[in-house]
C-alpha cells in the first residue's frame, strides 16, 4: 500500500489505506481501496474509497472526474466477487451533515445480500 497523496493526518480512511488501522479488505487496485463497513447496514456492506484523499463529492475538480469511474468499476468487480451482482445491490454517496456523512473522505457504499427495505427514490 502506497502513501496517500494530500492525506489528512487524522483521516480514518487514509490510515486504513496506509495499513496503520486494520480493516477487512475486499478489493484494492492502484486507485481505490475497498473494505467491509464496521457497522454494516446490510449483509454485504462495503466502503469503496479513492486512495487520493478528497473530502467530499463536492470537492472533486473537473480533472479528477475519473475518480467516479474508478469507484464504479470497483463496485462492479466487488459485486461480482461477493456474488451479489445478479440479485441486485445499492450504491450510495453521502455528502454533508444532512446526508449523515460521518467520515470526510469521499467513499461509495455498496450494500446488498438481501432485499433492501424502503424505496429511497424508486
Amino acid at each position: 500500500m502506497g502513501v496517500v497523496p494530500n492525506k489528512s493526518k487524522e483521516c480514518i480512511f487514509c490510515k486504513i489505506i496506509q495499513g496503520t488501522l486494520p480493516s477487512k479488505k475486499v478489493y484494492e487496485n492502484d486507485h481505490v481501496f475497498a473494505f467491509r463497513d464496521i457497522a454494516p447496514q446490510a449483509p454485504v456492506h462495503v466502503l469503496i474509497v479513492p486512495k487520493n484523499h478528497v473530502d467530499d463529492v463536492l470537492d472533486i475538480r473537473p480533472e479528477q472526474g475519473s475518480v467516479f469511474q474508478q469507484l464504479f468499476l470497483a463496485a462492479q468487480q466487488i459485486a461480482g466477487q461477493l456474488e451479489i451482482a445478479g440479485s441486485g445491490f445499492r450504491l450510495v454517496f453521502n455528502s454533508g451533515d444532512h446526508a449523515c456523512q460521518t467520515i470526510h473522505h469521499l467513499h461509495l457504499h455498496l450494500l446488498g445480500g438481501a432485499q433492501m427495505g424502503g424505496s429511497m427514490v424508486g
